[in-house]
């Protein structure tokens, strides 16, 4: 789960109302904090037993003032799930470009994914529930991770770092090995982190799969922090 090598031009725009009304800093405030509390009504309801009054309730707001920035639930669910994505894109971006090597990217691009996932449980759960409320969004989702994903693995092959077959076979496969294991020790697990030592395995199953020997310096330790550990 390396990182995407760009979290695409819409990022770099200012959030807007409904309309496409330009929005102050009070209004980009306030739909940040509507986008916060759908996150986490849709996490504990999902889709269809949410509505616009627990959002706006959540959100410490009125109905009015919803309706300012979104035009109904749909859109509002459509907005998280992408704003879920640029910043899930963005931490595992910023994270492997310390990486010296492509090897070292991963690890650190893995490590900021399953962080982001402890902090943001929400995220499988919203996901999930995109394949039924809005299926053309949860393919945006894993098409915008694998573009920039397959782009730098590309490079990494060209430039001799790497040795793979098919890069979007490759970084599709890798995706799943990082949302299955966030899956199985983050959301399904009794701690809000990846054991060390399942880590540490899971990055030996990478640099299987990228052809590469892993140095120490690729790997986890198994011992001390590890993703979303709290004190991070």
């Amino acid at each position: 789960m390396s990182k995407p090598d760009s979290v695409g031009p819409a990022e770099a725009e200012s959030p807007g109302g409904a309309g496409g009304r330009a929005l102050g800093e009070k209004g980009v405030r306030t739909r940040r904090r509507l986008l916060e509390a759908a996150e986490q009504v849709f996490a504990d309801l999902g889709y269809h037993n949410a509505s616009i009054v627990k959002i706006t309730e959540a959100a410490g707001v009125s109905q009015g003032t919803f309706y300012l920035y979104f035009a109904g639930k749909q859109e509002i669910f459509d907005v998280l799930v992408e704003d879920l994505n640029t910043r899930l894109r963005r931490a595992m971006s910023e994270a492997s470009a310390k990486g010296a090597t492509r090897m070292q990217a991963e690890r650190l691009g893995f490590d900021a994914f399953f962080r982001f996932t402890a902090d943001h449980p929400a995220l499988y759960r919203v996901i999930r529930q995109a394949e039924f409320a809005s299926p053309r969004m949860l393919r945006l989702h894993y098409e915008r991770l694998a573009e920039g994903y397959v782009a730098g693995l590309k490079r990494a092959s060209d430039d001799g770092d790497i040795t793979i077959g098919d890069p979007v076979v490759t970084a599709w496969a890798l995706m799943a090995v990082g949302e299955m294991i966030g899956l199985r020790w983050i959301l399904w697990g009794d701690t809000r982190e990846v054991p060390p030592e399942v880590f540490r395995e899971a990055m030996s199953v990478v640099a299987r799969v990228l052809g590469v020997t892993a140095t120490p310096e690729d790997l986890p330790a198994t011992e001390g922090p590890v993703p979303g550990d709290d004190d991070d």
